[in-house]
């Protein structure tokens, strides 16, 4: 079981978007997907339309020992089931403040669970508090998706100081295996001078010990596409809402690379034109929304 904890403390960054969607692509082939909403905003599990079960039991009842996770996940579509949140989520770093072991509860809940899903994908809060401490803990992996801004960069190394101490300290595997590029704009400098900021970065860590040293960027780009942003007000995911636009192509492609390391398709930034219409939504004004 692949467990994979996507963060980037920066809201408004692509982080939900490329969870539901990666998450949709990996289970149209046939793998048996779960994502974690840790966020309690609960975009993600808005978004896949698991926030019509109101009564269920979510990440939240797993974390307080009301429920586990084998009966929380509510399966919304074929091998793809989700652990959603709530508002209650907002309380539960209080609540579990005196809790012994409050950091690996949720890995000890996913122990529970291994073999029954092939990934694992977590949703982790625009923080660094005890939710987002507990997601690194139970995972291997940590995706962090970067929008090509002058900012982009702002709180990185605070980020990645987290990840060494919750490695060096509670979780000995964990290590940072990406960074993907969202909202990318190949016709402007600046994505690709904040690309290459980053890649210069990895590429000074490759021959030290932190659990960043061989992370690699993401060789999809995921390009600035309206429909992402559009997508989620009908509880649809991209390959639901338009198949065939920028952004399901971008993301079917990321799966495909997480999968086997390689691009299965040509896949060409300049290749294709940006779809947006000419008069986007009025509620609409930046390609994705969410955190």
């Amino acid at each position: 079981m692949r467990t994979i904890a996507v963060l980037n403390q920066k809201g408004g960054v692509g982080k939900t978007t490329t969870v539901a969607n990666v998450a949709a692509a990996l289970s149209l082939t046939g793998v048996r997907t779960l994502v974690i909403d840790l966020d309690p905003q609960a975009h993600l599990t808005i978004h896949l339309g698991a926030d019509s079960e109101t009564d269920a039991p979510g990440v939240y009842d797993v974390l307080t020992g009301s429920a586990d996770i084998g009966s929380a996940a509510i399966p919304v579509r074929e091998n793809l089931w989700v652990l959603g949140a709530s508002i209650n989520l907002v309380g539960a770093e209080s609540e579990l403040v005196n809790e012994v072991g409050r950091e690996i509860i949720l890995r000890k809940a996913l122990d529970h669970i291994r073999g029954q899903y092939d990934y694992v994908l977590i949703d982790c809060p625009p923080s660094l508090g005890l939710l987002t401490l507990n997601a690194l803990a139970a995972v291997t992996e940590v995706l962090i998706p970067v929008q090509p801004h002058f900012l982009a960069l702002q709180g990185f190394s605070r980020l990645l100081q987290t990840i060494a101490l919750v490695q060096s300290r509670i979780n000995p595997a964990l290590q940072v295996t990406a960074i993907v590029m969202c909202m990318f704009d190949s016709r402007t400098s600046l994505s690709s001078e904040v690309r290459e900021d980053i890649d210069k970065f990895l590429r000074s860590a490759r021959d030290s010990d932190a659990p960043w040293s061989k992370a690699t960027i993401v060789p999809v780009h995921i390009r600035r596409n309206i429909k992402l942003a559009e997508a989620p007000s009908y509880g649809k995911t991209i390959f639901e809402y338009e198949p065939t636009c920028n952004g399901a192509i971008d993301y079917m492609a990321m799966a495909d690379w997480l999968l086997t390391g390689t691009l299965q398709q040509p896949h060409s930034l300049s290749a294709h034109a940006d779809h947006a219409p000419s008069e986007p939504p009025p509620h609409t004004e930046t390609e994705e929304h969410e955190g």
